[in-house]
Formats: structure tokens, sequence, C-alpha cells
């Protein structure tokens, strides 16, 4: 017999989306959005990924369900509190898999986890982030003429209706202003690499964080890493997305 089923505290269906994928899985992958995007980036992968391979979105706060909520704009503060509410599901083998942003924040993540001496991921899945040993100072968001409107249009990650609405756009940039922020006032530099496998996804047209400036990722961990190419630009097309989630599978499995 079964017990009656454990009810989802609040702070889980905030934190957490698994976008109706249940059951039991013997890992588990933590995903985290680019800036100014959401946990809805994930809302496919449960379709793409094995039984044994348990999806979790994390939903930052400022945006969707969580629209009312104050971003964060330091790392810090941010990784703590992923910390708090992630640790009662670090109690199976997980990994994390980060785009944009998201992959700093899995980067940033794996050291504090490391540093309090809890479970560490698997291994570290990155899209489309520059990596760290690349950063100047200099952001491709900076100095801008056409500021940060120019810069979501360049990216081409935003949906045109929402880029024609200036109401929608105007709802939009505080929170990818914030989450830019958590990017540039970060500058950490650890003494120490990490030592799981990293595996790094760029796409080869991506202008940003194309596959020169993630080879760098391997300077991150004295374990494996590979760098895969990925057809297209910043925000990989749902073919590329595919991609990506055959090659965890793989590597997970």
């Amino acid at each position: 017999m079964t017990g009656p089923a454990r009810p989802v505290p609040d702070v889980d269906r905030r934190w957490f989306k698994r976008f109706g994928r249940s059951g039991p899985a013997e890992t588990r992958l933590f995903c985290f959005h680019f800036a100014g995007g959401s946990a809805s980036l994930f809302r496919q992968l449960p379709q793409q990924l094995p039984w044994y391979i348990e999806p979790v979105a994390v939903q930052l706060p400022g945006r969707a369900d969580r629209f009312t909520e104050t971003p964060y704009e330091r790392m810090q503060p941010l990784v703590d509190d992923l910390i708090e509410v992630m640790e009662p599901l670090l109690d199976k083998p997980f990994a994390c898999y980060g785009v944009s942003m998201g992959a700093r924040v899995s980067w940033a993540l794996a050291h504090a986890l490391r540093e309090r001496g809890l479970p560490q991921p698997r291994e570290l899945f990155l899209a489309a982030s520059v990596a760290p040993a690349c950063d100047d100072g200099q952001w491709e968001w900076d100095g801008r003429e056409d500021g940060l409107v120019g810069y979501v249009r360049d990216m081409g990650g935003t949906p045109v209706e929402v880029l024609e609405q200036p109401d929608l756009l105007a709802g939009l940039l505080p929170t990818l202003r914030a989450d830019l922020t958590v990017l540039t006032t970060h500058g950490f530099r650890p003494a120490t690499p990490l030592d799981m496998p990293i595996r790094a996804f760029a796409g080869t047209e991506d202008q940003e964080a194309h596959p020169e400036r993630m080879a760098d990722w391997s300077k991150e961990t004295t374990g494996r890493f590979d760098l895969t190419p990925v057809p297209g630009g910043h925000f990989f097309d749902a073919e590329g997305q595919r991609q990506v989630a055959r090659t965890i599978v793989e590597q997970l499995t």
C-alpha cells in the first residue's frame, strides 16, 4: 500500500515547474532559463527525455507566475536562496542545464554546493554563455544607442508581438535589466576549478557566445570537457533543442 500523496509545498510550486511530468526517476535535471526568460523555455523538454531523467525547470522571481516578486540583482543571494529550496531535492543524483544567464547560475551554484559540502551535480550542461575567462568588463548590452531594446531585438529570443507592443516590452525590461545586473556584478574568480564534467553547447551563428568563446569553459573544470556546436544563433531552434536533449540523455544514461 502507498500512503497519501505528499502535498507540494508552496515554495516548490513557485520555484520548480515540472510541466505535467511525474513518476519515479533516477536522475534530476535542474534547468535554468536565460536572462529575461522563464521556466516555460523547458516546457517541451519532458517529452524529449526518458522516464529515468526528471526535468525540473527553475522559475526565478520577477516573471510569469512570479511577476510581482522582486528579481535578483546579485548572484550570491540568488544562489543562497536556490540552495535553500533545492536541498530537499538533492536526495538523488542530479545534473544542471543552464541557458545563457542560466549557465552562469548553474556554474555558481555548483561552486556553492561544493563549498558547503552538499551533493554536487553529476555534470553541467551549459548553453549559449560566454566562458568566465572571457569576461573583460565589456558587455554586449552596454553603451548601445538603442539600449536594451536594441539588444533584445538583436538576440532574437523575444516574440515579435512583444517587441511591437510598448506596454509588453516595458513589462519585460525591468526583469531583464535585473538579470543582466546579476551577470555584470558577479566577477567570480574561483581559486579551484570544479572537478565535474562540463558539456558546452554553442550556436555556430551566435555573435555573443560563439564556439570560440565557449571553448574556455574547459578552464572551469579539471574533469572532462566537451564542446558541441549547434546550428543557429543565441537561442536554439526546435531542432537545436532536440539535439541538446539527445546529448544530455547520452551523457546521463
